[in-house]
């Protein structure tokens, strides 16, 4: 693949910031035509910016609709636009938004703060302010995460980058996926922030929540009279679970007694039937609505208990997992919410899913807790002591020995990025 310079106007043929040349192709004719930006991803990884601001940039400085959140990884601009016009507006973003205005080097973090767009260049240590009057600017405030503590994998260098890429099968980011579907995304509109939302997010998890909520219909403050209803009286729910499967009970249960349900007969096991339930009826797993399973545990008044984790963990996923964790990662964020107790718990069910139902899956474990961090759902502080010992709290120790040992490359490499990082800040 064709690379070129990150600054065109260093002629250097050693300078080490490069990024791949820009490929575009242009389909359709009339009023259909457009652009897609066939490797936008790529060149995003290389300037260390998410995909969403450059091809959002393009469409401010060429006047064209974009989609900022497609979920078949086809970026488009509405129009003919050849490859050579785009590098050249490129150019303009990486003077705006990527390179430090001290030193004028690529190896810059984005930081917001008190409404201010920051530049952190860790080159020179300059910190220095992004133009808030670019209509970028918006967009990057608009979109920006709010609150909670930054993910290390936020603060990593070019260099951590090239190792996260490097640890993938096949030379690809460990946890991307092969694209889903070649139907073609609407465009959004550019005003209306709302479509600018990255898909799979907790805020667009949230939106639709709440905008399904508001087709429930009730009558005089309480659901529709016809409408079922579970029981969920301590009698009702352990008559339930003695319908339990053997098998799911085994898999479901835990040890601990944390609702005065003990033993597995517990509305978390009903609620691991519902989703297996569901999954036949749909025809597999990902088939089944992350805002369904959501609404469910709402209804058995479990969404915010660990617990939940801990099934949600063993029921959601199957084979393909690596490809399935960043569609979910909206609702899995939204119900752990970062709490250390919960992601302990998911990554319980994770080792019980992998170490007793897919043991075929346990090479690809480093794959798994990379995807999982990348997603923001594990973080390095729980990932880290989890990789290290093994334990018998939701598996047999031979089991958790077994998996713990198969996540050392991603161990490693938490200790290597945290190393690199260290030496930098010297």
């Amino acid at each position: 693949m064709a690379t070129v310079n990150i600054r065109r106007d260093v002629t250097d043929p050693f300078y080490r910031y490069k990024m791949e040349r820009l490929q575009s192709k242009i389909e359709g004719k009339g009023n259909g035509i457009k652009t897609v930006v066939a490797n936008l991803p790529s060149v995003a990884q290389s300037l260390a910016r998410p995909p969403a601001y450059i091809i959002k940039y393009f469409g401010f400085e060429l006047g064209a609709q974009t989609n900022t959140n497609p979920k078949d990884d086809r970026w488009i601009i509405n129009g003919a636009h050849q490859a050579d016009k785009l590098q050249e507006s490129l150019d303009g973003f990486f003077s705006r938004f990527v390179l430090c205005k001290d030193c004028k080097n690529p190896e810059t973090v984005v930081n917001i703060k008190d409404g201010r767009i920051l530049l952190d260049c860790k080159a020179c240590g300059q910190i220095t302010t992004v133009e808030i009057r670019h209509k970028l600017s918006s967009f990057v405030l608009k979109t920006e995460p709010k609150g909670g503590k930054k993910g290390k994998k936020e603060k990593m260098s070019r260099r951590d980058r090239a190792k996260l890429e490097a640890s993938g099968e096949n030379g690809s980011v460990a946890g991307t996926s092969p694209n889903d579907s070649n139907e073609e995304q609407d465009l959004p509109d550019d005003d209306d922030a709302e479509h600018e939302i990255a898909a799979g997010s907790d805020d667009e998890f949230t939106k639709q929540i709440n905008e399904d909520a508001k087709h429930i219909e009730t009558t005089n403050g309480g659901p529709k009279a016809d409408e079922w209803q579970m029981d969920t009286s301590a009698e009702a729910v352990a008559a339930r679970a003695k319908n339990l499967p053997s098998d799911l009970q085994r898999s479901l249960a835990l040890d601990d007694d944390e609702d005065g349900e003990a033993n597995g007969h517990s509305i978390y096991d009903e609620f691991g039937v519902w989703i297996d339930e569901q999954a036949k009826e749909k025809g597999g797993v990902s088939k089944i609505d992350d805002v369904e399973i959501y609404k469910k545990s709402a209804d058995l008044g479990i969404e915010a208990k660990y617990k939940t984790l801990t099934v949600l963990a063993q029921t959601i996923f199957d084979d393909e997992i690596v490809a399935q964790i960043p569609k979910r990662a909206g609702m899995l964020n939204k119900m752990i919410s970062g709490q250390e107790k919960h992601q302990k718990a998911f990554l319980g069910g994770i080792e019980r899913f992998v170490g007793n139902d897919h043991k075929d899956l346990i090479t690809k474990v480093p794959q798994i807790l990379m995807t999982l961090y990348q997603e923001d759902i594990i973080t390095e502080e729980i990932a880290k002591p989890w990789c290290g010992k093994a334990s018998k709290k939701y598996v047999d120790i031979k089991t958790s020995r077994n998996v713990r040992q198969a996540a050392e490359p991603f161990a490693k490499w938490l200790e290597e990025a945290e190393s690199d990082e260290d030496s930098d800040d010297e």
